[in-house]
């Protein structure tokens, strides 16, 4: 019961540090003071007490749009293992459901935007589900290796001491892994060079522009969803990384947070020191984790590690 209650508090409570921690290395980098590392915390909680405006051409689904796709990224968090914890739900197979549980947060976001009738807003949806038909490929191709080096389909058995091993005998494997982790990550997120979550320039806009007409509480829970999505992925980035580590319970645990943060540096540094890419672009970058996916998984097969 301790176990799930930590797993839930971190789950809850966490995500949106790891902005705080990528706003303030840009701000560093920026010669600037920068926002407090808890502003996100403030900016989620002042959206929850105002009010919402909404466009005569809307209807339910708009609202709901926000609300059940922040529902579905906490599912998706109840099935992954975080730090030490396994996930409170857990079976074989669990990595099917995670992916269609991403699929299906997306999926009710793209259907808000488009029922706002903004062209905009319909322009963002697309390019959205266009750059997730690679982003969702790599996804599964990634977690695939990961459970035919791990021998296992559950995200507990994967994560949790699964992959130790791995690192001794096929290493090279897993930084390709861990490389195409990192730029599905950068994409699935909207973070620079796919997207600029800081932009107000519809016509370059992915996620940013979906959520033009959104506010008061549904922009709350938007920015909350970014947050919890954005440490998902980090946290199976960490946890990959975490097989080099020592296995003790309190070293892994701190390790983990070490890693959350400073993945959070590293993205910060990633958005100061490059531009966002043009939208023509932002594709061969998901070629690139798409192919860094296929070589690892050619290099499993053929070594034998099935």
């Amino acid at each position: 019961m301790s176990s799930l209650i930590l797993h839930l508090g971190i789950l809850l409570a966490f995500p949106p540090l790891l902005l705080g921690v990528i706003t303030k290395t840009k701000a560093f980098f920026a010669g600037r003071r920068g926002a407090p590392l808890c502003q996100p915390y403030y900016d989620i909680f002042k959206l929850m007490r105002k009010g919402s405006v909404y466009s005569v051409t809307s209807n339910w689904i708009f609202r709901l749009g926000p609300l059940i796709s922040t529902a579905v990224i906490l599912a998706a968090g109840i099935v992954l293992p975080i730090a030490v914890f396994k996930a409170p739900v857990q079976f074989g197979g669990d990595i099917i459901l995670f992916i269609y549980l991403l699929g299906l947060a997306r999926f009710f976001m793209v259907l808000a935007a488009l029922d706002t009738g903004s062209s905009f807003e319909g322009m963002g949806a697309c390019r959205e589900a266009t750059f997730s038909c690679l982003s969702e490929i790599t996804i599964f191709l990634n977690l695939t290796i990961l459970a035919l080096l791990s021998r296992g389909l559950s995200l507990s058995g994967i994560f949790l001491g699964g992959l130790a091993s791995s690192w001794m005998q096929v290493g090279p494997v897993l930084i390709l892994v861990a490389a195409s982790f990192f730029l599905v990550l950068l994409s699935e997120n909207s973070r620079i060079p796919v997207d600029d979550p800081e932009t107000h320039l519809e016509l370059t806009m992915i996620h940013e522009v979906m959520v033009l007409d959104h506010s008061g509480m549904e922009l709350g829970c938007i920015l909350y969803t970014q947050a919890l999505k954005l440490f998902l992925f980090g946290s199976m980035l960490v946890s990959m990384v975490l097989g080099l580590m020592p296995r003790n319970v309190w070293g892994q645990g701190l390790y983990f947070i070490l890693g959350i943060l400073g993945l959070g540096v590293v993205i910060g540094v990633v958005e100061s020191a490059m531009a966002r890419l043009r939208l023509n672009r932002v594709l061969y970058l998901l070629y690139s984790a798409l192919i860094f996916s296929i070589f690892a998984l050619i290099v499993i097969l053929v070594r034998g590690h099935v």
